[in-house]
């Protein structure tokens, strides 16, 4: 299994407005096509207005191919339309589990 570790930066005064847009408009597409939701978590203390999210995949070639349905959806092509410049940066990691990981 391999983790795609995603940290975004949301503007200032947009956190509630995106997470609820994901929530709403984003989540069901991205379960649709990928899946495996680890988790999603918002920052509370530490570096503010940022999200987190996790997806595993059996691998990387999986992971290419999930995201590619993902972004052939239309949906996703409205949701990106209605988010764009919500985003101030992101930072993406593929992690993998320790062998003693409860997450395998």
């Amino acid at each position: 299994m391999i983790i795609d570790h995603r940290t975004y930066n949301v503007s200032h005064g947009q956190i509630k407005t995106y997470i609820d847009m994901f929530e709403s408009m984003g989540l069901p597409i991205q379960l649709k096509h990928l899946g495996n939701l680890i988790g999603y978590f918002e920052t509370t203390i530490g570096p503010i207005n940022q999200v987190i999210h996790l997806w595993g995949y059996e691998n990387l070639t999986d992971m290419e191919a999930r995201r590619a349905a993902r972004d052939a959806d239309p949906d996703w092509a409205v949701y990106k339309k209605k988010t764009a410049g919500m985003l101030v940066s992101q930072e993406n990691k593929i992690v993998t589990p320790a062998s003693f990981s409860p997450i395998r």
